[in-house]
């Protein structure tokens, strides 16, 4: 994920909940949680070819959130493996809204 967020132009999307969110999340990530990915990708990411990194809390919903990124056109979606914990657990960093 870093070498990708340091390499290209990666957009993070973090498909927590606003609440979630708030509380801490990937530096520059747009928040657009899971269950209104569908309706707002492409509002929140317009240019279909840059790399997507998809982030929720461990995992899950953003293996389910690639699934679905990848339906819509987002060939080069991907999520974060374990999610923000693990993101944080390796000193990477994170912000508050």
């Amino acid at each position: 994920a870093v070498q990708l967020i340091n390499g290209e132009r990666t957009v993070s999307v973090d498909v927590r909940e606003p609440e979630e969110y708030a509380a801490g999340h990937v530096t520059g990530a747009k928040n657009v949680p899971l269950n209104q990915l569908e309706e707002k990708l492409g509002a929140a990411v317009k240019n279909k070819s840059v790399p997507l990194l998809l982030v929720c809390a461990t995992g899950g919903r953003a293996q389910r959130a690639v699934a679905m990124a990848k339906k819509l056109g987002y060939e080069q979606a991907q999520a974060v493996a374990g999610g923000l914990k693990s993101w944080k657990e390796a000193n990477l960093p994170v912000e508050k809204a």
